[in-house]
């Protein structure tokens, strides 16, 4: 059961993650804003001058699916090992291992919303526009969240088990940058993969914020649902996964 005391906790591990990651670095948390930034101008070059992508707008265009797609790939990798790398603190410290891999998303999503600022700004200077439908922004978040806390969960208890797990991770993510619709527009997939795409809640987050940035409009409700549905599905397969194989985690650890 969670209490006072294990908040104070989950706290505490997301204070020490965001700490330890800008520990001695002289940009501090302004590194967030690097990689977006150079990736953006790279696949900016690439697309529009060598291959000619029509897209307009294309910044906005491949910072809406760069941002969430980072993110979701980095903090599913670092969630995974989350248990394994506080093996020390399970065995001293009676707390919830599930306060584990959440705080590791939990304090990972600083950076994502940092980033997302430079998305609003990068959006405005080419002339986006601010209209109402922002306000479906921090529901869009939130659902990445959600569904990254579920993945982190399940792979976090599994890679107890099986250390070969990041690197199922790791390539799992190199699979999927590619069926996210990064630097392309879902026009361009066949009618036929269009719809199992959206099954996807980070390409469905990567077409609710075109359509809310770029085309100023609400995301369509079925997109909607199946966003939200995922992600709490998987929020509640990977909390019954974690509590299920938990109990053997000290014999492991």
């Amino acid at each position: 059961m969670w209490h006072g005391d294990y908040f104070f906790l989950l706290r505490n591990l997301i204070l020490k993650d965001f700490r330890t990651r800008y520990r001695n670095m002289s940009l501090g948390v302004f590194w967030s804003l690097v990689n977006p930034i150079v990736m953006m101008i790279v696949m900016t070059f690439v697309f529009t001058k060598i291959f000619h992508n029509p897209t307009p707008k294309f910044p906005v265009h491949v910072l809406c699916g760069l941002i969430p797609f980072t993110f979701f790939s980095q903090t599913w990798v670092s969630g995974t090992t989350s248990v394994v790398d506080n093996a020390s603190l399970i065995k001293r410290v009676p707390v919830p291992r599930e306060a584990l891999p959440i705080a590791n998303v939990l304090g990972s999503s600083i950076h994502l919303f940092i980033q997302v600022g430079l998305l609003l700004l990068v959006a405005l200077a080419f002339r986006t526009g601010i209209n109402w439908y922002w306000l479906w922004l921090p529901a869009l978040l939130v659902a990445e969240l959600v569904f990254v806390c579920g993945c982190a969960l399940v792979c976090g208890a599994l890679n107890v088990y099986i250390r070969d797990m990041r690197y199922v991770v790791e390539s799992a993510c190199t699979v999927l940058f590619w069926l996210v619709p990064i630097f392309y527009d879902i026009s361009f997939v066949p009618a036929k993969y269009a719809e199992i795409y959206q099954y996807n809640p980070i390409a469905a987050l990567v077409l609710a914020l075109r359509n809310v940035l770029l085309d100023a409009r609400a995301p369509r409700a079925p997109l909607l649902l199946k966003l939200f549905f995922v992600s709490f599905a998987m929020l509640a397969f990977g909390g019954f996964a974690f509590r299920r194989l938990r109990r053997g985690f000290y014999d492991y650890l």
